[in-house]
């Protein structure tokens, strides 16, 4: 499954309503990755084709990639001052953000460990 575009509207729908919610419910049916990124950004251009291969490897999550020129309220609403910036959001506990490019490995083992870990 290749990686989805989010949009802040499709964020509300799909994931987490943080406008009307107070504590986090993730309201997807699968853990979820979210990559901030920017077109520009080096950093960025070097984790897109691990996250695509991931997203491949993996069909029991969804990653999606959220561009902070475009959707500046989400990048806004998570704080981010660097990207490339990664949630992790597994399906009952809480996110989790990771600053930097994360090799493929390191990814590997958070979506093992914190996402695959708890789905049943």
């Amino acid at each position: 499954m290749p990686t989805v575009k989010l949009t802040t509207q499709k964020f509300k729908d799909e994931i987490f309503d943080y406008t009307t919610e107070k504590e986090w419910k993730y309201n997807g049916d699968k853990p979820a990755i979210i990559d901030f990124y920017a077109d520009w950004c080096g950093p960025c251009k070097m984790v897109a084709p691990i996250l695509e291969q991931l997203s491949d490897e993996n069909p029991a999550i969804i990653i999606y990639k959220v561009d902070t020129e475009v959707e500046q309220e989400l990048a806004a609403v998570f704080q981010i001052r660097s990207i490339p910036s990664i949630l992790f959001i597994p399906l009952i506990k809480q996110p989790m953000m990771q600053a930097g490019a994360l090799p493929k490995h390191v990814l590997e083992d958070i979506i093992n460990k914190e996402l695959l870990s708890t789905v049943s």
